[in-house]
């Protein structure tokens, strides 16, 4: 007798899927087809031609490297703090029991579950009550109240899965409080806050609600691009860069996905 686990998914829920998969992705596919296309003021369906001539074009068009600089510097800022911050506040709440706890992590978790428009709006009463001009770190600041929460949900997560015994033991053994977290909570926390860390700057890199209310004058690539679809110059250069920013936020999601559906298993956790 064949077992559940074994057994073929219906036909309806396979067609399903494969609709479901289509609707996802089908409009990503359009824009890397119109990246090659030889028309530059519409999008037609399907394209007059082809043509990679747009790659060079892009290439050498200064407003798109000078705010693809700016959302990789934001992006690298945010992500160290996330991954100080983060991972202090998750040894914080599960190494230890202290009146508000729960009340605490709630806090930490907040800003990602709140509308993007809500934390944009507080952030910009914020700097101009303090009288703080707009510049890169209100970006970055802009960006570290959300990139915080991802690096503190992997790296509770792992805490939590590993043992006290472990730690406890490490003491027993001699080892200060720098060598017990060099050698026995860092290797256990590596990939849960590398894919965290990764996690946090793609969604730094394309990030545009909270960036239109903390950038002031200055332009990151996904506002760039928002401000190109208003007032195209060549269409098919915006389509490149979509393009680009689609792999450069797909592979760290990716390679975090690989890095985590292991998780569970903590070193030293069996012994």
């Amino acid at each position: 007798m064949r077992s559940d686990r074994n057994a073929s998914a219906p036909l309806g829920l396979k067609i399903a899927a494969a609709a479901g998969l289509l609707f996802l992705h089908l409009p990503i596919l359009l824009i890397f087809v119109y990246a090659f296309t030889t028309e530059d003021k519409s999008y037609q369906w399907p394209p007059p031609g082809f043509t990679t001539r747009w790659f060079a074009v892009t290439w050498n068009r200064p407003d798109v490297w000078q705010a693809l600089s700016l959302s990789v510097k934001v992006a690298a800022i945010s992500t160290v703090i996330a991954l100080v911050l983060g991972t202090l506040c998750a040894a914080a709440v599960s190494r230890s029991r202290f009146f508000g706890r729960e009340t605490i992590s709630l806090l930490v978790i907040l800003p990602i579950a709140l509308p993007g428009i809500i934390t944009g709006i507080a952030l910009r009463s914020a700097f101009n009550l303090a009288d703080i001009p707009f510049s890169t770190w209100t970006i970055v600041l802009g960006h570290a109240t959300f990139c915080v929460v991802v690096v503190y949900n992997n790296a509770v997560a792992r805490f939590r899965r590993t043992s006290g015994s472990l730690i406890e033991a490490s003491y027993d053994l001699g080892a200060d409080g720098f060598q017990t977290f060099r050698y026995v909570i860092l290797p256990n926390l590596g990939t849960a806050l590398l894919a965290g860390g990764m996690l946090a700057f793609a969604l730094s890199f394309d990030e545009v609600i909270v960036t239109t209310f903390t950038a002031g004058q200055q332009q990151t690539l996904p506002i760039w691009m928002l401000e190109e679809l208003v007032r195209p110059r060549q269409r098919p250069v915006t389509n490149v860069v979509a393009m680009v920013v689609v792999l450069v936020t797909f592979l760290p999601i990716l390679a975090a996905f690989y890095l985590t559906r292991d998780g569970d298993q903590v070193a030293g956790g069996g012994k």
